[in-house]
């Protein structure tokens, strides 16, 4: 398959266009050419940096799809790391894809989505506002957690040793849940306003401690790494039924 093909479904699929004037990252294929260059082999990981891209080099990869890509908010020089990660790709002819916010929102292929699947839970709207779009999900669970049952089924997502932290200043029988994944802390004030008995995302603010309490809202910090595995991977299953062979690198930060 053409690389011009893969990233144009792509794009059409995960509503790149939506997010293109609030997200910080520039979504699509974000370094390398799609001039007619074919695509057999294809790699997924979270994070665009240099270790993925030796990995999927190595792993015979002719494209690197990952969540968090290599530029933000704009590139003025290519020097220390960024010429580092760049020349990572550059060097081995490999092209990047990133879908940043469109892979946190998507309602089938997001990340919140499908943490919320993994949960048990039924997706009841979309949850997170950010500009004229939102990041993550609002859902049910099928069957009611408790606030350490909850805490130990997001404990098996646990990478490199991060614990799941909870902060328990709501009730314990949780049912609605709202979630945004990896850095999702300042969305805790909509979930408290929205009356959900739980927020889930990746990582922390030491305001969320305080804002938590007032609000007698129960959130769950189950890491940033964590959380944000699965709209690759829902991507890496979406991409194999094209007929491409896939490879999904696992490089958790333990954050």
């Amino acid at each position: 398959m053409e690389l011009s093909t893969v990233c144009d479904r792509l794009d059409d699929r995960l509503d790149h266009g939506d997010y293109a004037d609030v997200d910080a990252s520039p979504n699509g294929l974000q370094v390398g050419r799609a001039d007619g260059r074919a695509v057999d082999h294809v790699a997924f990981a979270v994070d665009g940096v240099e270790a993925t891209a030796a990995a999927a080099a190595e792993a015979g990869a002719d494209l690197l799809i990952v969540h968090h890509g290599m530029i933000w908010g704009g590139l003025d020089r290519v020097t220390g790391r960024e010429y580092g990660r760049v020349a990572a790709l550059v060097e081995r002819d490999l092209p990047l894809y990133v879908s940043h916010l469109p892979l946190d929102g998507h309602d089938e292929f997001g990340n919140a989505a499908r943490l919320a699947e993994f949960l048990g839970c039924e997706v009841t709207g979309p949850f997170g506002r950010l500009g004229g779009v939102t990041i993550g999900q609002r859902a049910r669970a099928a069957e009611p957690y408790t606030v350490a049952g909850l805490r130990d089924r997001l404990s098996s997502l646990a990478t490199g040793g991060k614990p799941v932290d909870v902060l328990d200043f709501g009730t314990d029988r949780i049912e609605d849940v709202a979630v945004v994944t990896g850095g999702g802390a300042d969305w805790v004030r909509e979930a408290a306003e929205a009356g959900v008995d739980a927020f889930v995302t990746g990582e922390g603010k030491q305001k969320v401690y305080h804002e938590a309490r007032e609000a007698g809202l129960n959130v769950f910090l189950a890491g940033h790494y964590a959380t944000e595995t699965f709209g690759v991977q829902a991507l890496e299953s979406l991409v194999a039924d094209w007929g491409l062979e896939t490879t999904f690198l696992e490089h958790p930060t333990g954050l």
